[in-house]
């Protein structure tokens, strides 16, 4: 099965060759990737990858990243991190019917990650939210890959975390 998905990456040597860059990611079996060299110091990499999973696809294509460009650093992996506007594009919504479900039933809809002047969650848990509830045709590889990227992403924060103190541990139980 195909799965589409982006990794993003920072590079260490903001005045990199791109076109190096690009070159060298073809030749370690990205070449299932478009890549996005906007950024300075930045590269996006949309991946259609072939796999029996879509954790199979994701980690491959970070394993032929990192053997490509082992001096890079995974920024976040995508599709995961999602506002309203997102989630109603995925489900076929205006912004205005995703908010007003949201809204309709708040005490059982998935906490955000973050909350501000824009609300970001994370797309596995809005969706198994929606599948919960039985009320939307949600195609399973999609949750699949909302997962994988969501436990990449974890896994990176975790990764660049100090250990947690023990009393902290205890309130998060």
């Amino acid at each position: 099965m195909d799965y589409i998905f982006t990794l993003k990456y920072r590079l260490p040597d903001e005045g990199a060759d791109l076109d190096a860059v690009a070159e060298r990611l073809g030749a370690g079996g990205c070449d299932d990737a478009l890549p996005g060299l906007g950024q300075a110091g930045r590269v996006a990499l949309e991946f259609t990858r072939d796999a029996a999973s879509a954790r199979q696809a994701v980690l491959s294509a970070m394993a032929d990243v990192k053997a490509a460009l082992p001096e890079a650093q995974l920024v976040e992996a995508s599709p995961d991190f999602v506002g309203l506007t997102d989630v109603a594009q995925v489900l076929g919504l205006s912004r205005q019917n995703m908010h007003k479900l949201m809204n309709k039933y708040r005490h059982s809809f998935p906490s955000p990650v973050h909350e501000g002047s824009t609300t970001i969650w994370r797309l596995a848990q809005v969706l198994s939210w929606l599948q919960a509830r039985g009320s939307y045709e949600l195609q399973d590889s999609l949750i699949e890959l909302a997962q994988a990227t969501m436990q990449v992403n974890l896994a990176r924060d975790a990764a660049m975390a100090a250990p947690l103190p023990a009393d902290i541990v205890a309130m998060l139980r």
